[in-house]
């Protein structure tokens, strides 16, 4: 009696995060945030990788990461490769497009922890209180691993991660 009561508690369990894990199998993240600064340097601050690690939320949680930029820095096909956490972290960003001044694309290939290849693209507008930068996040997953994303609440964690990321922007750019 006491295990089939656990196994309808496990399958019920396992039906409700599979339930709201199908709405993790796509996700989307838009923030934004108004520099004060020039168009050109804010801009630059973001397509050029060198500029990276004054911004980067990945460095700022992980000191030690290690990290090389590939490519003609600032041009479509430069890569920002990285190494954290003692070699649990490992990808790479790369610049896919790029329109001066107005829009930088980045597909990510990330190899660990999990494995993923999240899109960040930024659009930059001139406003009366500066530049205003928005940053589109958006990655797809398998439900199996929308699941654990659902169980270890990553979503709440990538929103985190992205808004530290313009925080740190915005100071960058405006010291």
């Amino acid at each position: 009696m006491i295990f089939t009561i656990i196994a309808v508690a496990f399958v019920a369990f396992l039906a409700f995060g599979f339930y709201k894990a199908s709405g993790l199998t796509r996700i989307q993240i838009v923030k934004s945030v108004t520099i004060k600064g020039s168009k050109e340097e804010v801009f630059d601050m973001v397509r050029y990788l060198k500029n990276f690690p004054k911004w980067s939320p990945f460095l700022a949680q992980d000191p030690a990461q290690k990290y090389e930029v590939k490519g003609t820095d600032g041009t479509v096909g430069a890569q920002y490769h990285w190494d954290g956490n003692n070699g649990k972290d490992l990808g790479y960003q790369e610049i896919v497009k790029v329109d001066t001044f107005n829009f930088v694309g980045m597909q990510c290939d990330i190899q660990k922890p999990f494995v993923a290849k999240p899109t960040f693209d930024y659009t930059f507008k001139a406003t009366q209180n500066g530049i205003e930068v928005t940053q589109d996040f958006k990655v797809t997953s398998s439900i199996v691993d929308a699941f654990f994303m659902w169980l270890f609440g990553a979503k709440d964690g990538m929103e985190k991660t992205n808004q530290q990321g313009l925080d740190l922007l915005k100071k960058a750019v405006e010291k």
